[in-house]
This record gives C-alpha cells, structure tokens and sequence, in this order.
C-alpha cells in the first residue's frame, strides 16, 4: 500500500511502541519457566513479537492475551509440532534455532519474505560443536535440528550479528553441563548487555570477559516473574529526529539508563545541534539551527535510516560509520538509503568501505520504495516532514513489524 505525505511541522507527545527486541527475549525466556506464570506487560503486538508468540505456542508455552499490552503464560519446553515460523524476524530465527536445537527430535526452522534469503552460516559450524545435527541448504531457511544441545566449549563469529549469540546465551543455561562461548569480533554489545540483563531478570547469570569470552554454567533454572517492556529506542529514535528537524516532540517511558543501543540517537541529535532534554522517564527533541554531524553506528546498526533522515535536512555533508552492518538487514539497507534518497535530491555517497556520507539540503517530491523495510518506511516518512512537495512510499504497510501505528502517531504530531 502507498502512502503519501508532504511538508509539515510538528508538536506533540507520544508513547513509543515497547522494545521487540526486549519482548521477544522474554517471551523466548517465559518458554522455559517450569513452575509459576510469567506476565509480560506493556506488549506491542507487532509483527516480530506475534511471531515469536507464535514459536513459544508451538514450542509448548501456553500463552494467554489478558488485554490489549499483557501476556500470562505458563511455560514448559515440549515442542508440539516439528515446524517453527519465524516470519521475517531475524532475532526470532537466530534466537529460537539454538532454543529448538535443545530437543532431540527434528525441529525445522522456517520463515517469509527477506529471511529466506539472509545468511545463517554463522549457526551451523557453532551447533555442530555443541552435538547438534543440522540439514540446511545453502546456508538460509529453512533449517532442521536435532539435539540434545549439549554444553562445552565453541567458537562463535560475532562480526556480523549478535542474535544467534543471544540464542545460545538464553539457551544454554538448560544444558547438562557449563560452556564457554569464545566469540569472534563481537559487534552490537549493548544488545548483548540486553541479553544477559534480560536473563538476570529473570534468574539466570551469565558471565563474560570483555565480550570475548561468555561462561554459562548448565543445569540453571529460570523463574516466573512480572516483566514491564520498556519503550522501544529503536521506534523511538525516528521520532525524536522529526521533532528535531520539523518542530517539537517529546517521547514517554523512555530511559537514558536502558541498556538499548538506540538511545545513542540522543548523542548524534545533540552534535547535529538540536536541543534534547533528558527527564526521569521521558526525552524531549526541539528543532534549532543543525549541523552536519559525524556518527559511528557500528554497535547501534538500526539507527542508520534515522540518521539518514537527520543529514538529509541539513546543509552540509555528515558522516555515518558502520555500513559493513547493513547488508544483511530487511534490504542493503546502505544501498536503499542512497537510491531512494537519491530520488528526493540528496546525494549519499557509500563509495568508501564502511562509511556512508550524506550532503543534505533542499528535500525534493516523488515517488520512493520502501523495499518492505520498517525502518526505511519510517525514514522516508519523516524526510517528508520538510519535502517540497508530496512523497509516496511504497509497501507502507510494513511498518508494522515494529511500529503498527508508527503514521497515525506521525498525524497526531502534526500542526
């Protein structure tokens, strides 16, 4: 579906979506809880998560919707079908393979669109060290495992993605006997920092060394408790940079104190000159005079289209760091940002390895692709915010794996 917006300024505040990446590492957590039920407040139900409730049910959690943002469940890992659906989700498939790889019958892993396609080799050499059988072609969806997942010691390539990291981490406290996890170039720590406080919430301890090395002893026991979702930096951060470059607008249940690599937005909205204000629980962005700014997103990838929407308004060229993190998105994220950007007049030059450079200025009308990517949907969305004319995003509808009412919110806002 096509959505088409223009010019305008905005005002207001809003309440962003509640972390999926948060929501989905509890829910997987929720499935291993053997005594008591596990309630999960402040859910967004949005695509990725409803997937993930999807493979908990089918993995033997029993999960019940209380109302519209809270979830019971009642766990127990007793997979009743052989066939997983990730839906497009990467964490989901990268986070429920190992889960799956703990039982010994054949479980398949599949998924949609975009996941078909993204590289899973990084899984099977690790899965194999630990005792687990793997059949999969050419290293994509779908793939089938056959535990027992057994503890020990195993190297992990951390350089492109820490998902399949987080995987092991949540589900390696249910083996028989300690790991340790030798990781390879580590990139995205503070999703790792999620991951492990995510664990300790629920009573499990995981223990690293510099992110080198992650010692897990097995035989751990995860405990029902009540879990607030905090509010999504990631969905967040497209918000603050509109209020940054149209007008005003201050986000709720926010805190500079998540461990969500996201809320480095405020670092780079604060050195393109924009006034940001840090309360207890919420962060409020007002436009002034910006500057081109220079910004390394090696560990917070998902901030690029954010930051892209951020250059594009201001005279001059800034830089981002880290697009070697970006092929392996819902598109080549670096690649959509500079030819569809390109279309409204800005120039977005990826010609050096790792660096994408943004010359921003006057925005231009037409018509853009989201290629089904949420994060470039929203992007496009807030350049549009200071268009000279009307722009039109293509496959809108895909917002909703993170952000289902990210353009009715986008409307409130409006002057």
């Amino acid at each position: 579906m096509d959505r088409t917006l223009s010019r305008s300024n905005i005002n207001g505040s809003l309440m962003p979506p509640s972390s999926k990446s948060y929501a989905q590492r509890a829910l997987a957590i929720s499935l291993f809880v053997n005594s008591g039920t596990t309630t999960l407040r402040n859910i967004e139900f949005c695509d990725d998560t409803l997937h993930a409730m999807g493979c908990i049910e089918t993995l033997g959690a029993k999960v019940k919707r209380i109302d519209d943002s809270t979830l019971m469940i009642e766990g127990g890992f007793n997979p009743q079908k052989d066939t997983i659906h990730v839906g497009e989700s990467g964490l989901a498939t990268r986070l429920f393979t190992p889960i799956a790889s703990l039982h010994n019958k054949p479980i398949t892993i599949t998924g949609e669109g975009t996941i078909l396609m993204r590289p899973m080799t990084m899984m099977i050499d690790s899965l194999k060290e630990l005792g687990v059988g793997i059949q999969a072609t050419n290293g994509c969806l779908p793939i089938t495992v056959c535990g027992p997942m057994s503890g020990g010691e195993v190297t992990v390539d951390g350089s492109i993605s820490s998902q399949f990291l987080t995987g092991l981490l949540l589900s390696l406290p249910l083996s028989q006997s300690e790991t340790t996890i030798h990781v390879d170039n580590a990139v995205s720590k503070p999703y790792i920092d999620m991951t492990i406080d995510c664990a300790k919430r629920f009573g499990v301890d995981i223990f690293h060394n510099d992110y080198e090395d992650f010692y897990i002893s097995g035989n751990q026991e995860y405990k029902a408790i009540d879990f607030p979702i905090e509010g999504d930096w990631s969905g967040a951060a497209i918000m603050l940079v509109a209020g940054a470059i149209a007008g005003r607008v201050t986000i709720n249940n926010l805190s500079m104190l998540s461990k969500q690599a996201d809320k480095r937005i405020c670092t780079a909205l604060v050195r393109a000159g924009a006034e940001v204000i840090n309360e207890v629980d919420s962060v409020t962005v007002s436009h002034r005079e910006l500057l081109p700014f220079e910004f390394d997103a090696t560990q917070c990838p998902d901030l690029f289209p954010a930051l892209a929407a951020l250059a594009s308004t201001i005279e001059g060229e800034s830089t981002i760091i880290g697009t070697s993190r970006l092929k392996y998105k819902e598109c080549h994220r670096a690649d959509a940002i500079r030819d569809e950007f390109s279309k409204l007049g800005i120039h977005v030059d990826t010609s050096t390895p790792n660096i994408m450079k943004i010359r921003g200025g006057a925005i231009g009308s037409g018509r853009v692709k989201s290629y089904g990517d949420h994060r470039m949907a929203m992007a496009l969305a807030v350049v549009a915010l200071r268009s000279s004319g009307e722009i039109s995003i293509e496959e809108s509808e895909c917002v909703a794996k993170s952000y289902p009412d990210f353009f009715e919110e986008l409307d409130k806002l409006r002057e």
